[in-house]
């Protein structure tokens, strides 16, 4: 099967959208201020975003605020005009998402579960807020499937009639520039995903 430029899609699309003038609205699912930074750089021109903080898989609930907190302080640091949302701390729904998936590594069936509800709840909230489109920007990280992600945001978007928008923000450094970002803005960047799991993997 042939592999699917997923960053070559967005390129596309932005490209379209840079021609046609218009500025869709987008809801973006945010895991953290430095897997932001880029993504936020990236997509500012081109959408009205509204950033949408909702990550039940946060290990702790002073880390889940102190993450928030960066997030919403990098949107000053930037300038930006756009709402944040935050869904309450609620981690059981991880932990029974997670249940008899405790010991697999990242990217595995855990992990999975965790991002495909992360991105229907994404969806759900698009779609109340009658947004265009919606995405995450979990693409950016070298440590996720970016096809998976990419695969399940299509499936929901069908499912809840908000079509997703396709991206790997790994591409053109993207990840390099988070890091020179974070440094920038002076943003924690935690040394795991964010769930106990990654971070007793990272401990280790």
């Amino acid at each position: 099967m042939q592999k699917v430029n997923y960053g070559k899609i967005l390129d596309d699309k932005l490209a379209e959208l840079e021609k046609s003038g218009r500025k869709p609205s987008l809801l973006l699912h945010a895991c953290c201020a430095p897997c932001s930074s880029h993504t936020l750089w990236l997509l500012e021109k081109y959408f009205n975003i509204t950033l949408y903080f909702c990550n039940p898989n946060i290990s702790s609930e002073s880390e889940f605020k102190y993450r928030l907190d960066e997030l919403k302080k990098l949107v000053r640091e930037m300038n930006l005009d756009m709402e944040v949302i935050e869904e309450k701390y609620n981690p059981e729904v991880f932990y029974t998402l997670a249940k008899g998936l405790e010991s697999l590594p990242e990217r595995g069936e855990r992990c999975q579960k965790c991002i495909s509800y992360r991105l229907e709840m994404s969806a759900q909230k698009a779609r109340q807020l009658d947004s265009d489109f919606f995405t995450t920007t979990l693409t950016i990280s070298p440590h996720k499937d970016c096809a998976f992600i990419n695969q399940c945001g299509a499936e929901i978007s069908r499912k809840y009639g908000v079509e997703y928008l396709y991206s790997d923000f790994k591409k053109h450094d993207g990840y390099k520039h988070s890091i020179e970002l974070s440094r920038q803005y002076n943003l924690y960047r935690q040394n795991y995903c964010g769930c106990i799991y990654s971070k007793l993997n990272s401990e280790r």
